[in-house]
Protein backbone atom coordinates (compact mmCIF):
# COMPACT_ATOMS: atom_id res chain seq x y z
CA UNK A 1 0.00 0.00 0.00
CA UNK A 2 1.26 3.26 -0.91
CA UNK A 3 2.08 5.86 2.06
CA UNK A 4 1.03 9.33 0.78
CA UNK A 5 2.71 12.62 2.21
CA UNK A 6 0.23 15.57 2.56
CA UNK A 7 2.11 18.47 1.84
CA UNK A 8 0.21 20.67 -0.86
CA UNK A 9 3.72 22.84 -1.45
CA UNK A 10 3.54 21.52 -4.99
CA UNK A 11 5.95 22.56 -7.15
CA UNK A 12 4.76 21.14 -10.90
CA UNK A 13 1.84 19.24 -12.29
CA UNK A 14 1.31 16.55 -14.56
CA UNK A 15 -2.01 15.85 -16.73
CA UNK A 16 -2.27 12.46 -17.91
CA UNK A 17 -5.20 11.78 -20.99
CA UNK A 18 -5.93 8.01 -20.15
CA UNK A 19 -6.79 5.95 -23.66
CA UNK A 20 -6.96 2.15 -23.80
CA UNK A 21 -4.00 1.90 -25.19
CA UNK A 22 -1.74 4.93 -24.64
CA UNK A 23 -1.35 7.63 -22.31
CA UNK A 24 -0.83 11.06 -23.62
CA UNK A 25 1.46 13.42 -20.47
CA UNK A 26 1.83 16.60 -19.96
CA UNK A 27 4.16 17.99 -17.91
CA UNK A 28 2.59 21.52 -17.00
CA UNK A 29 5.30 24.16 -15.90
CA UNK A 30 7.88 22.22 -18.06
CA UNK A 31 5.63 22.88 -21.30
CA UNK A 32 7.04 18.89 -22.21
CA UNK A 33 4.93 16.11 -23.41
CA UNK A 34 5.24 12.66 -24.16
CA UNK A 35 3.54 9.02 -25.04
CA UNK A 36 3.50 5.34 -23.34
CA UNK A 37 1.79 2.87 -23.67
CA UNK A 38 -1.15 2.11 -21.37
CA UNK A 39 0.86 -0.69 -19.27
CA UNK A 40 2.95 -1.56 -16.51
CA UNK A 41 6.02 -0.75 -18.56
CA UNK A 42 4.74 2.01 -20.14
CA UNK A 43 4.18 3.36 -16.34
CA UNK A 44 7.76 2.84 -15.35
CA UNK A 45 8.83 4.54 -18.45
CA UNK A 46 6.64 7.70 -18.07
CA UNK A 47 8.17 7.62 -14.36
CA UNK A 48 11.69 8.04 -15.71
CA UNK A 49 10.79 10.49 -18.44
CA UNK A 50 9.22 12.83 -15.39
CA UNK A 51 12.15 12.09 -12.94
CA UNK A 52 14.21 13.25 -15.47
CA UNK A 53 12.51 16.63 -16.34
CA UNK A 54 11.87 17.38 -12.77
CA UNK A 55 13.78 15.04 -10.51
CA UNK A 56 12.78 15.85 -6.50
CA UNK A 57 10.38 17.98 -7.16
CA UNK A 58 6.85 17.88 -5.36
CA UNK A 59 4.48 16.75 -8.24
CA UNK A 60 0.20 16.58 -7.98
CA UNK A 61 -0.56 14.09 -10.52
CA UNK A 62 -4.12 14.27 -12.39
CA UNK A 63 -6.39 12.23 -15.15
CA UNK A 64 -9.96 11.53 -15.85
CA UNK A 65 -11.99 8.69 -14.37
CA UNK A 66 -12.17 6.61 -17.63
CA UNK A 67 -13.73 3.34 -16.57
CA UNK A 68 -10.93 -0.15 -16.21
CA UNK A 69 -8.89 1.95 -18.48
CA UNK A 70 -7.50 4.23 -15.68
CA UNK A 71 -7.05 1.05 -13.52
CA UNK A 72 -3.83 -0.26 -13.35
CA UNK A 73 -2.54 3.08 -13.73
CA UNK A 74 -4.37 4.05 -10.31
CA UNK A 75 -3.03 0.89 -8.79
CA UNK A 76 1.15 1.51 -10.46
CA UNK A 77 0.58 5.04 -8.97
CA UNK A 78 -0.59 4.38 -5.52
CA UNK A 79 2.01 1.81 -4.90
CA UNK A 80 4.57 4.46 -5.86
CA UNK A 81 3.00 6.39 -3.01
CA UNK A 82 2.22 8.93 -5.45
CA UNK A 83 0.04 11.75 -5.52
CA UNK A 84 -2.40 11.68 -7.60
CA UNK A 85 -6.15 12.72 -8.47
CA UNK A 86 -8.39 10.65 -10.36
CA UNK A 87 -11.23 13.05 -11.25
CA UNK A 88 -14.50 13.50 -12.69
CA UNK A 89 -14.63 14.33 -16.64
CA UNK A 90 -17.61 16.72 -16.19
CA UNK A 91 -15.75 18.68 -13.86
CA UNK A 92 -12.58 18.91 -15.79
CA UNK A 93 -14.98 20.00 -19.08
CA UNK A 94 -16.53 22.09 -17.18
CA UNK A 95 -13.70 24.17 -15.79
CA UNK A 96 -12.19 24.05 -19.60
CA UNK A 97 -14.73 26.85 -20.53
CA UNK A 98 -14.77 27.87 -24.54
CA UNK A 99 -12.20 25.49 -26.33
CA UNK A 100 -11.95 24.86 -30.16
CA UNK A 101 -10.41 21.75 -31.27
CA UNK A 102 -9.54 18.25 -29.46
CA UNK A 103 -6.63 16.20 -29.48
CA UNK A 104 -4.86 13.24 -26.64
CA UNK A 105 -2.20 16.27 -26.16
CA UNK A 106 -4.15 19.19 -25.69
CA UNK A 107 -6.62 17.00 -23.59
CA UNK A 108 -3.37 16.35 -21.05
CA UNK A 109 -2.35 19.78 -21.50
CA UNK A 110 -5.56 21.23 -19.95
CA UNK A 111 -5.72 18.28 -17.48
CA UNK A 112 -2.05 19.64 -16.33
CA UNK A 113 -3.49 22.85 -16.01
CA UNK A 114 -6.31 22.06 -13.86
CA UNK A 115 -4.37 20.36 -11.59
CA UNK A 116 -2.06 23.12 -11.10
CA UNK A 117 -4.67 25.52 -10.88
CA UNK A 118 -6.51 23.63 -8.20
CA UNK A 119 -3.32 22.27 -6.94
CA UNK A 120 -4.29 23.52 -3.06
CA UNK A 121 -7.57 21.65 -3.08
CA UNK A 122 -7.42 18.56 -4.99
CA UNK A 123 -7.60 15.62 -2.30
CA UNK A 124 -5.03 12.43 -3.10
CA UNK A 125 -7.46 9.44 -5.08
CA UNK A 126 -7.59 5.79 -3.17
CA UNK A 127 -7.43 3.21 -5.96
CA UNK A 128 -10.36 0.52 -5.25
CA UNK A 129 -9.20 -2.46 -3.94
CA UNK A 130 -8.18 -5.46 -6.21
CA UNK A 131 -10.63 -7.73 -4.45
CA UNK A 132 -13.67 -5.05 -5.25
CA UNK A 133 -12.27 -4.49 -8.66
CA UNK A 134 -12.96 -8.43 -9.34
CA UNK A 135 -15.86 -7.96 -7.98
CA UNK A 136 -16.97 -5.01 -9.94
CA UNK A 137 -16.33 -7.28 -13.07
CA UNK A 138 -18.83 -10.01 -12.09
CA UNK A 139 -21.03 -7.63 -11.51
CA UNK A 140 -20.52 -5.71 -14.72
CA UNK A 141 -20.95 -9.50 -16.40
CA UNK A 142 -24.23 -10.06 -14.16
CA UNK A 143 -25.87 -7.14 -15.61
CA UNK A 144 -24.61 -7.60 -19.01
CA UNK A 145 -26.37 -11.37 -19.20
CA UNK A 146 -29.74 -10.53 -17.12
CA UNK A 147 -30.14 -7.58 -19.74
CA UNK A 148 -29.61 -9.96 -22.53
CA UNK A 149 -31.74 -12.64 -21.26
CA UNK A 150 -34.30 -10.18 -20.66
CA UNK A 151 -33.94 -8.64 -24.11
CA UNK A 152 -34.48 -12.61 -25.46
CA UNK A 153 -37.87 -12.86 -23.77
CA UNK A 154 -38.96 -9.86 -25.15
CA UNK A 155 -37.96 -10.70 -28.48
CA UNK A 156 -40.26 -14.36 -27.63
CA UNK A 157 -43.07 -12.57 -26.74
CA UNK A 158 -43.04 -10.81 -29.63
CA UNK A 159 -42.26 -14.05 -32.22
CA UNK A 160 -44.95 -15.84 -30.55
CA UNK A 161 -48.28 -13.25 -31.49
CA UNK A 162 -47.02 -14.33 -35.31
CA UNK A 163 -46.95 -18.31 -34.62
CA UNK A 164 -49.78 -20.50 -34.46
CA UNK A 165 -47.72 -24.12 -32.99
CA UNK A 166 -44.66 -22.57 -30.94
CA UNK A 167 -44.05 -26.29 -30.17
CA UNK A 168 -41.83 -26.57 -33.86
CA UNK A 169 -40.54 -23.24 -34.32
CA UNK A 170 -36.71 -23.30 -34.58
CA UNK A 171 -36.47 -19.35 -33.73
CA UNK A 172 -38.56 -20.21 -30.78
CA UNK A 173 -36.53 -23.10 -29.83
CA UNK A 174 -33.10 -21.32 -29.98
CA UNK A 175 -34.65 -18.54 -28.08
CA UNK A 176 -35.28 -20.59 -25.46
CA UNK A 177 -32.17 -22.30 -25.32
CA UNK A 178 -30.38 -19.58 -25.25
CA UNK A 179 -32.66 -18.36 -22.13
CA UNK A 180 -31.77 -21.22 -20.14
CA UNK A 181 -28.10 -20.93 -20.84
CA UNK A 182 -27.94 -17.38 -19.65
CA UNK A 183 -29.81 -18.35 -16.90
CA UNK A 184 -27.30 -21.08 -15.82
CA UNK A 185 -24.13 -18.59 -16.55
CA UNK A 186 -26.19 -16.29 -13.95
CA UNK A 187 -26.93 -18.11 -11.29
CA UNK A 188 -22.44 -19.17 -11.84
CA UNK A 189 -21.31 -15.43 -11.59
CA UNK A 190 -23.82 -14.73 -8.49
CA UNK A 191 -22.04 -18.00 -6.70
CA UNK A 192 -18.78 -16.65 -7.97
CA UNK A 193 -19.54 -13.33 -6.30
CA UNK A 194 -20.62 -14.22 -3.05
CA UNK A 195 -17.69 -17.05 -2.91
CA UNK A 196 -15.45 -13.86 -2.90
CA UNK A 197 -17.69 -11.74 -0.44
CA UNK A 198 -17.15 -14.85 1.75
CA UNK A 199 -12.93 -14.94 1.06
CA UNK A 200 -12.64 -11.53 3.00
CA UNK A 201 -14.10 -11.19 6.71
CA UNK A 202 -15.14 -7.52 6.63
CA UNK A 203 -16.58 -7.39 3.02
CA UNK A 204 -18.41 -10.61 4.18
CA UNK A 205 -19.56 -9.08 7.41
CA UNK A 206 -20.52 -5.18 5.47
CA UNK A 207 -22.55 -7.28 2.81
CA UNK A 208 -24.21 -9.42 5.82
CA UNK A 209 -24.75 -5.94 8.04
CA UNK A 210 -26.47 -4.33 4.80
CA UNK A 211 -28.83 -7.08 3.86
CA UNK A 212 -30.08 -7.11 7.63
CA UNK A 213 -32.17 -3.68 6.19
CA UNK A 214 -35.43 -4.09 5.27
CA UNK A 215 -35.93 -3.53 1.55
CA UNK A 216 -31.87 -4.16 0.65
CA UNK A 217 -31.47 -7.38 -1.46
CA UNK A 218 -28.31 -9.10 -2.74
CA UNK A 219 -27.86 -6.52 -5.93
CA UNK A 220 -28.36 -3.36 -3.75
CA UNK A 221 -25.95 -5.05 -0.94
CA UNK A 222 -22.95 -5.57 -3.53
CA UNK A 223 -23.21 -2.25 -5.59
CA UNK A 224 -23.39 -0.39 -2.04
CA UNK A 225 -19.92 -2.02 -1.71
CA UNK A 226 -18.96 -1.31 -4.90
CA UNK A 227 -19.62 2.71 -5.21
CA UNK A 228 -18.48 2.91 -1.30
CA UNK A 229 -15.68 1.15 -1.60
CA UNK A 230 -16.70 -1.32 1.03
CA UNK A 231 -17.80 2.03 3.05
CA UNK A 232 -14.30 3.41 3.16
CA UNK A 233 -15.13 6.10 0.78
CA UNK A 234 -17.16 8.29 2.28
CA UNK A 235 -17.58 9.99 5.81
CA UNK A 236 -20.99 9.28 6.57
CA UNK A 237 -24.40 8.25 4.71
CA UNK A 238 -25.16 12.16 3.82
CA UNK A 239 -22.31 12.10 1.46
CA UNK A 240 -23.25 9.02 -0.22
CA UNK A 241 -27.08 10.42 -0.59
CA UNK A 242 -25.56 13.66 -2.34
CA UNK A 243 -23.31 11.09 -4.45
CA UNK A 244 -26.60 9.40 -5.71
CA UNK A 245 -28.94 12.28 -5.97
CA UNK A 246 -31.06 11.77 -3.31
CA UNK A 247 -30.53 15.62 -1.62
CA UNK A 248 -32.59 18.79 -2.41
CA UNK A 249 -30.93 21.52 -2.73
CA UNK A 250 -32.48 25.26 -2.96
CA UNK A 251 -33.37 27.41 -6.24
CA UNK A 252 -33.33 31.05 -5.39
CA UNK A 253 -31.65 33.66 -6.61
CA UNK A 254 -32.75 37.22 -4.91
CA UNK A 255 -35.94 38.01 -4.61
CA UNK A 256 -37.67 36.66 -7.83
CA UNK A 257 -36.56 33.79 -7.79
CA UNK A 258 -38.02 31.31 -5.13
CA UNK A 259 -38.66 28.00 -6.41
CA UNK A 260 -38.91 24.57 -4.49
CA UNK A 261 -35.63 22.49 -3.38
CA UNK A 262 -34.22 20.53 -6.14
CA UNK A 263 -32.30 17.17 -6.68
CA UNK A 264 -29.72 17.73 -8.71
CA UNK A 265 -29.71 15.78 -12.38
CA UNK A 266 -25.78 14.84 -11.81
CA UNK A 267 -26.20 12.09 -9.72
CA UNK A 268 -25.07 8.17 -10.16
CA UNK A 269 -28.94 6.84 -12.28
CA UNK A 270 -28.28 3.27 -11.39
CA UNK A 271 -27.38 3.65 -7.18
CA UNK A 272 -30.53 5.81 -7.67
CA UNK A 273 -32.44 3.42 -9.48
CA UNK A 274 -31.28 0.60 -7.17
CA UNK A 275 -32.48 3.07 -4.21
CA UNK A 276 -35.51 3.45 -5.55
CA UNK A 277 -36.88 -0.09 -5.82
CA UNK A 278 -35.60 -0.65 -2.44
CA UNK A 279 -37.60 1.94 -1.13
CA UNK A 280 -40.64 0.47 -3.05
CA UNK A 281 -39.93 -2.79 -1.37
CA UNK A 282 -39.05 -1.66 2.21
CA UNK A 283 -42.67 0.53 1.81
CA UNK A 284 -44.52 -2.94 1.28
CA UNK A 285 -42.60 -4.92 3.75
CA UNK A 286 -41.47 -2.51 6.93
CA UNK A 287 -44.46 -1.54 9.07
CA UNK A 288 -42.44 1.59 10.06
CA UNK A 289 -41.55 2.82 6.96
CA UNK A 290 -44.86 2.35 5.45
CA UNK A 291 -46.83 4.04 8.23
CA UNK A 292 -43.88 6.61 7.83
CA UNK A 293 -44.37 6.62 4.13
CA UNK A 294 -48.38 7.33 4.04
CA UNK A 295 -48.08 9.77 6.98
CA UNK A 296 -46.28 12.26 4.70
CA UNK A 297 -48.57 11.39 1.98
CA UNK A 298 -51.33 12.25 4.07
CA UNK A 299 -49.68 15.51 4.94
CA UNK A 300 -49.31 16.79 1.73
CA UNK A 301 -46.19 15.79 0.45
CA UNK A 302 -45.61 14.45 -2.94
CA UNK A 303 -45.41 10.76 -3.66
CA UNK A 304 -42.06 11.22 -4.75
CA UNK A 305 -40.83 13.53 -2.55
CA UNK A 306 -42.24 10.42 0.21
CA UNK A 307 -40.12 8.07 -1.47
CA UNK A 308 -37.10 10.04 -1.67
CA UNK A 309 -37.27 10.33 2.25
CA UNK A 310 -37.74 6.12 2.16
CA UNK A 311 -34.76 6.06 0.32
CA UNK A 312 -32.42 8.56 2.28
CA UNK A 313 -33.71 6.45 5.28
CA UNK A 314 -32.50 3.33 4.13
CA UNK A 315 -29.24 4.59 2.81
CA UNK A 316 -28.61 5.67 6.50
CA UNK A 317 -29.73 2.54 8.34
CA UNK A 318 -27.12 1.12 5.77
CA UNK A 319 -24.23 3.06 7.47
CA UNK A 320 -25.80 2.79 11.15
CA UNK A 321 -25.85 -0.63 10.76
CA UNK A 322 -22.07 -0.72 9.47
CA UNK A 323 -20.86 1.89 11.36
CA UNK A 324 -22.03 -0.01 14.66
CA UNK A 325 -21.09 -3.61 13.52
CA UNK A 326 -24.92 -5.14 14.75
CA UNK A 327 -27.82 -6.13 12.38
CA UNK A 328 -30.19 -3.61 11.99
CA UNK A 329 -33.52 -4.43 14.71
CA UNK A 330 -36.99 -2.95 13.65
CA UNK A 331 -38.20 -0.76 16.88
CA UNK A 332 -41.53 -2.51 17.23
CA UNK A 333 -39.07 -6.33 17.94
CA UNK A 334 -36.37 -3.65 20.36
CA UNK A 335 -39.63 -2.40 22.67
CA UNK A 336 -40.96 -6.34 22.74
Amino acid sequence: MGNFKIEKQFMESVGIDVSKLTLDVFVYNGKQHQQFANSRKGFIAMQKWINSLVNGTQIIYCFEHTGWYCVLLSHFLFEQSVYYCCINPLELKRSMGFVRGKSDKTDSYQIARFAWLRREELEPSVPMPVKLIELQRMMSLREQLVKQSTAMKNLEKGMLVTIENAKGDISIRIIRQSIKQMEVQIKKIEKGMNDLIKSESKLQSNYKLSRSVKGVGNVLAIQMILHTHNFSRFEDWRQFSAYCGLVPYPHQSGTSIHGRKKIHSISDKKMKSLLSMSAISAIQHDAELKMYYHKRVEEGKHKMVALNIIRNKIVSRIFATVKRGTPYVELSKFAA
